[in-house]
């Protein structure tokens, strides 16, 4: 099969606008050669991209589904061009990020139009949510991913370190049992993500320990656990980059901050394996690497 890409461009266009003989006239075609082009290529796939009448034309589900196709070749073809020139052309594209919910809205969002003033014909199409997307299957180009990563063939790069920490309200520590070990944690409202109710940590001479925690609260969803500790709900365990600002504030009080919360958890830029690195994908990995450097958690001292 032989798919030329000024035909995927002419069929990406058509599908924009829904005109073959509008289209046609852009890339300096007849309306009757951009019709044979299209004829062309529907012969070469075995299937019909387009529903045709005298006033406009539609994509077929056979059509809908080439399109990602069409516009994803397309791309890389461009990236590539990109790359061999040395990265001189302008970054260009559509570029899809998926990342969790609460830490996507505070740490990704904000930083958005400042990626895209420096790269105007970039698209960013941003995902956010607490459901971990299969980035191959659902089209994306790059997923941000916290904690420990599972076996697979995505390629990952490391972006940053993210510590968590325990932390509670002061109106909740007036009444709370004492907290001095980790094993003082089952004496405790400990608010817990659903499935998580045992929390490991490490001391200062690197012993582990292993806290089954009780609770009469858990969710799915982290952001509900600070706001219910703010409320004097009960012990929290939260990455530090979402909590420190409202531990300065006097809001939340660190707890047992000479243990380190385990596992280890970092930030990560996972993407689809045995691609090219697109040029976009490439900056926007670069930018957030450096945006993220000053938001490395200093010691917090309780």
């Amino acid at each position: 099969m032989n798919l030329d890409t000024s035909t995927l461009e002419l069929f990406i266009r058509i599908a924009s606008i829904g005109a073959i003989g509008k289209a046609g006239r852009e890339f300096g075609l007849s309306p009757t050669a951009a019709t044979q082009r299209i004829q062309t290529l529907e012969d070469s796939l075995g299937a019909k991209l387009f529903n045709r009448t005298t006033r406009s034309v539609a994509l077929t589900s056979d059509g809908e589904a080439f399109l990602q196709h069409a516009r994803r070749i397309v791309q890389n073809i461009d990236d590539a061009r990109t790359d061999l020139s040395g990265g001189t052309k302008v970054i260009k594209g559509e570029l899809r990020v998926a990342a969790p919910a609460s830490f996507g809205r505070r740490h990704i969002a904000p930083y958005v139009t400042e990626f895209l003033q420096a790269h105007p014909q970039v698209h960013v199409r941003l995902d956010f949510s607490d459901t971990v997307v299969d980035i191959v299957e659902q089209g994306f180009d790059l997923a941000l991913r916290i904690g420990e990563l599972a076996p697979s063939s995505l390629i990952a790069r490391k972006l940053a370190d993210i510590p968590r920490v325990l932390a509670a309200s002061p109106d909740y520590l007036k009444t709370a049992p004492r907290l001095e070990t980790p094993q003082d944690l089952t004496h405790h409202q400990c608010l817990v993500l659903t499935g998580q109710r045992i929390w490991h940590m490490r001391d200062a001479a690197g012993e582990t320990h292993e806290v089954k925690v009780g609770g009469n609260l858990s969710t799915n969803f982290g952001d509900v656990i600070t706001e219910v500790a703010l409320a004097g709900g009960g012990v929290s365990l939260r990455s530090l980059w979402d909590v420190s600002p409202l531990i300065k504030e006097g809001k939340l009080i660190a707890l047992l901050d000479e243990y380190t919360i385990l596992p280890e958890w970092n930030l990560w830029a996972v993407r689809p394996p045995g691609q090219i690195v697109p040029a976009r994908v490439r900056a926007f990995i670069d930018f957030l690497e450096q945006k993220f450097r000053h938001l490395k958690a200093e010691p917090i001292k309780t």
